[in-house]
């Protein structure tokens, strides 16, 4: 049966950059579907500091690292409905788009692509270049609408995936990780650490974890052989103990700040590192003897690319990767669901349902 489209719809609009009084809980019409796209009807859409970050421009440039601008080191696009980890129904299609996709409930790659010699390929996103999922309804590139119907999880435990997951395994990729090494990953209780030690273990590796004594037993839970406290004492010398004179291989860091030292040093002479994040602070101590004496390899990624998001999905199908749901919220508290997530008072993911 055809589902009756409304013409109007609750949404979040972000209005420009700002604190949480830039949100603004509004109607707005229902999209269409242009051609070779598909309309959703929003089950569930996951927070990420990207939103975040881009409302409060907090990106830098090259030359300024408080400079304020938004995604892409440019002033953001406002106004703009703000979420990319969507999960949805197909209700209509554009031309170009089978018909029989309606009533497929799918998880979106929310990454738009172009020719990769330009801004390495990344053509734009939900949520940034284009309206996303903090709304009742959203429209998609029906490629990267992946059906999911034959995934045993709730629509909300989808929705803790795209984002952190398809950023954690480029990063594991671009420092090609191979079964039996020892991965440090800082930020394991965050969306991006967590996902990242899993993945790490989807791939055979091993991990040693960085967390707080709060999240210990959680962060515990994933797996890791190690889990050394950062707000316990000297971070090297607890990882350093732990490792008994195992070498580290790599370093897959979303935090920064002063960490960083401690990580390189870590590293095993040829070693690598791997950043897509820098929560703990963007500007950090670097000795480039270091780098150069030990012949360290350093990597910078941002988001994923298709075949990350299918690697992703493979793992979730294989059951390698466990949803880690914190809490939902209704679309009408979006506000409060976000103030919880920027206190990272949580272990995992929060997740907003439109229309609960």
């Amino acid at each position: 049966m055809t589902e009756k489209i409304p013409a109007a719809m609750k949404a979040v609009v972000t209005r420009g950059h700002g604190g949480f009084e830039m949100l603004d809980y509004t109607d707005v019409p229902v999209p269409a579907p242009a051609p070779g796209e598909v309309l959703l009807r929003v089950l569930a859409c996951g927070l990420n500091n990207t939103d975040v970050w881009n409302r409060e421009a907090r990106y830098g440039t090259d030359r300024d690292p408080e400079a304020r601008t938004g995604v892409g080191r440019t002033e953001g696009r406002w106004p703009r409905t703000q979420g990319c980890d969507v999960v949805g129904r197909i209700v209509a299609v554009g031309a170009g788009v089978d018909p029989a996709r309606v009533g497929e409930r799918i998880l979106c790659n929310f990454m738009m692509y172009g020719d990769p010699a330009v801004n390495l390929g990344f053509a734009g996103s939900l949520g940034t270049s284009r309206d996303g999922g903090y709304a009742e309804y959203t429209t998609v590139p029906a490629t990267n609408a992946y059906k999911v119907d034959d995934i045993p999880l709730s629509d909300a435990e989808l929705a803790t995936f795209p984002c952190a997951y398809i950023t954690g395994e480029h990063m594991l990729d671009a420092a090609g990780v191979k079964a039996g090494e020892m991965v440090v990953v800082t930020g394991s209780s965050g969306g991006a650490g967590s996902a990242i030690v899993q993945l790490a273990h989807a791939r055979g590796a091993e991990t040693l974890a960085i967390t707080s004594a709060r999240w210990r037993g959680d962060v515990a839970k994933l797996g890791s052989r190690h889990v050394v406290l950062r707000d316990q004492g000297d971070l090297y010398e607890q990882a350093a103990a732990a490792l008994k004179g195992r070498v580290v291989d790599v370093a897959a860091d979303v935090v920064g700040g002063a960490a960083f030292r401690d990580l390189l040093a870590l590293l095993r002479a040829g070693g690598r590192y791997v950043t897509a994040g820098a929560i703990g602070g963007p500007v950090v101590p670097f000795d480039l003897r270091t780098m150069y004496l030990k012949k360290l390899t350093l990597y910078g990624v941002s988001v994923g690319y298709p075949k990350h998001f299918e690697a992703m999905l493979s793992h979730i199908r294989a059951g390698k990767l466990k949803p880690l749901l914190a809490k939902t919220y209704p679309l009408a508290k979006f506000r409060e669901a976000q103030e919880l997530f920027v206190s990272k008072g949580f272990f995992g993911n929060i997740v907003v349902i439109p229309g609960a």
